[in-house]
């Protein structure tokens, strides 16, 4: 073999050794996540909550979600749902949620001003100013949630110098192969890229749009929503900001869950690429780190470079069986998401075309967001130009 040949050879036989020590550390950080929340939540007080739900246009089983969170075995909470725009399809999905649940404090509102690029983080200063209570849980108008849900992250955000909350969430999957993909791509690759995080840098300094619970005072003191008006990853910004204020940002015991849209290919790959993009402008240290978390595409690329060697045989059964085992604990003992098991043979697919979108997101910086067309800068926002 060529000397250009085995140094190819050996990058991609060192390459997914690395890939697999990763799968050991996310399969430890799982392990590790789903011990801790047996352990037994301290009761505290139950203050008074206001959930903000910031709406734009319709997702598959909105109307589902908004009203888990109507069904909360809570005291006292009240649901601020707004919109930017009043002709907005969300509206009768809001006005259906208060002609259902008249008992329950329900607001649908119109926020009209727009106080950055990024419309839902307007939408959601104006809806903390009109809020009646010091604690405040936002999450994404697609988050479905159990009956506990509220009475879980208020007592963790009771728990000394926990400043913010957050939660996993698992994908339900519409009946498209892309849907599927995306799906298994949120199990199987971005839960353990959170857990692992968490394990390495010793804790969370980040958060994810699935459950953000925090304190006003605590909003107000890093210059409130609309300090990340301007940013695409708001979850992110606020969550660092926490953190860096020497608050602790803590992941829920609760997983939340979301519907994935029944996706083509076309936009699957347009979604991905937003997500690429955002992690590029928000941590491009880890982004340009992702590669190491190819493992089987690592290992295949081994086997071929290898001419089908005994040994690039065997590194490819490893890289495997340690891939599959991890992507089975995300979904099964971390997420409870028994029916996801049955498409872990996707897993393959789905960590080569990771591949190509995390190349395609190497270069170029427009995202396409709620029919909207941005250029995202530095993390920010920018309304992109015509043509």
């Amino acid at each position: 073999m060529a000397a250009p040949m085995l140094v190819l050879t050996a990058i991609a036989a060192i390459a997914t050794v690395a890939s697999c020590a990763y799968c050991l550390l996310c399969i430890f950080a799982g392990l590790r996540f789903t011990a801790g929340r047996s352990a037994e939540l301290q009761p505290s007080a139950l203050p008074p909550v206001s959930m903000l739900k910031p709406l734009k246009g319709t997702d598959p089983g909105m109307y589902e979600a908004l009203r888990s969170h109507c069904l909360q075995d809570y005291p006292q909470f009240e649901v601020l749902c707004g919109v930017g725009d009043r002709n907005d399809p969300a509206i009768p999905v809001a006005e259906k949620l208060i002609e259902e649940f008249p008992q329950r404090a329900i607001r649908l509102l119109v926020c009209e001003k727009k106080l950055g690029a990024n419309g839902k983080v307007s939408t959601l200063a104006q809806l903390a100013a009109l809020a009646n209570h010091e604690l405040l849980v936002v999450n994404d108008s697609d988050i479905r949630v159990g009956p506990d849900y509220l009475r879980t992250v208020v007592t963790e955000l009771g728990q000394p110098g926990v400043g913010l909350i957050t939660s996993l969430y698992r994908a339900v999957p519409a009946g498209t192969l892309a849907s599927r993909l995306e799906a298994l791509g949120i199990s199987t690759d971005f839960v353990p890229g959170i857990l692992a995080a968490r394990l390495i840098e010793r804790r969370l300094r980040f958060a994810l749009g699935a459950t953000l619970a925090l304190r006003k005072r605590d909003l107000q003191a890093i210059g409130g929503f609309e300090a990340i008006a301007g940013y695409l990853a708001d979850d992110y910004e606020l969550g660092r900001r926490i953190a860096a204020s020497d608050l602790g940002v803590k992941l829920s015991r609760c997983v939340v869950e979301t519907h994935v849209p029944d996706y083509h290919f076309g936009q699957f790959f347009s979604h991905q690429l937003r997500w690429a993009r955002t992690i590029r402008g928000a941590r491009p240290r880890a982004y340009f780190g992702l590669p190491l978390t190819f493992t089987l595409p690592w290992a295949m690329l081994g086997l071929v470079l290898a001419r089908g060697a005994g040994w690039a045989w065997l590194l490819l059964g490893v890289a495997a069986a340690l891939r599959l085992t991890m992507a089975a604990v995300m979904t099964s003992a971390v997420l409870d998401d028994k029916p996801a098991c049955r498409w872990l043979w996707l897993v393959s697919v789905r960590d080569l075309l990771a591949v190509a979108v995390w190349a395609a997101g190497l270069v170029g910086s427009t995202v396409v967001w709620r029919g909207e067309k941005f250029r995202v800068r530095d993390g920010r926002l920018e309304k992109a130009r015509p043509g």
